[in-house]
Order: C-alpha cells, then structure tokens, then sequence
C-alpha cells in the first residue's frame, strides 16, 4: 500500500518518524512528505503532496490544522482512499470536505492501526 506522511520528521522522538519506520516495516511502501527535509534514513522526502510520483491510497497527517487547511487542495487532488488525522492533526473542515469528495476521514493513530492489525 503507498502511503503518504504528511508531516513527516526525521527526528526519532517524533511519532511521525515513527510511523514512517513502522509502515516500512510492515511492508508498506512509504512516502513522507515535508517542505525542509530530503532524507529519513536514506528515505527520499518529498517537498510536496503533488511532488509524490504514485497513486497514494492513504495519507497520515501528523501537522495541525492551519498547515492541513492549507494542503487541502493537494489532499483532495490526491484522491486516496482514506485520510487519517494523528492526534493532534484533527480538522474539522478538512474532514467535511473529505466526506463530501467521498474519501474516508478518519481520526485515529496511525502508530496505533499498525500494532494492532487495524491498518
């Protein structure tokens, strides 16, 4: 499954770095995506959304609402199957307009999902 994290860090405290880790190892094929960084341990960074070269079926947002609203049209031009807002990343206005073009929102943790077969 390609899976685009928006949001992503390459600092290992950091839950987007940590979802970025275990999506690989659970064989997902991982595409982070941050305006500032190139690499995550050897793992190409894309600077945009719009910039990833695949068909995305689900985006992790790890960013706040004033940074989603704002990639909302690239979120939607994406077209994935679903999106999920980490804790944190939740946005009302973003999650309508999901619903609306008929892409799954869906609040929950992406960290969690994976542990528990649930992704």
């Amino acid at each position: 499954m390609n899976v685009a994290v928006i949001g992503a860090s390459n600092k290992p405290e950091r839950y987007s770095y940590q979802a970025v880790k275990l999506l690989q190892e659970k064989g997902h094929q991982v595409y982070p995506v941050h305006q500032r960084i190139q690499q995550i341990d050897g793992l190409s960074v894309f600077p945009s959304l719009a910039k990833v070269p695949v068909p995305i079926d689900t985006i992790s947002l790890y960013v706040a609402a004033d940074i989603s609203s704002l990639l909302a049209k690239d979120i939607l031009a994406a077209q994935p199957r679903r999106v999920i807002f980490n804790p944190g990343a939740e946005n009302e206005d973003l999650l309508g307009r999901l619903k609306a073009a008929g892409i799954q929102p869906l609040n929950a943790c992406t960290l969690v999902l994976l542990r528990t077969g649930q992704f």
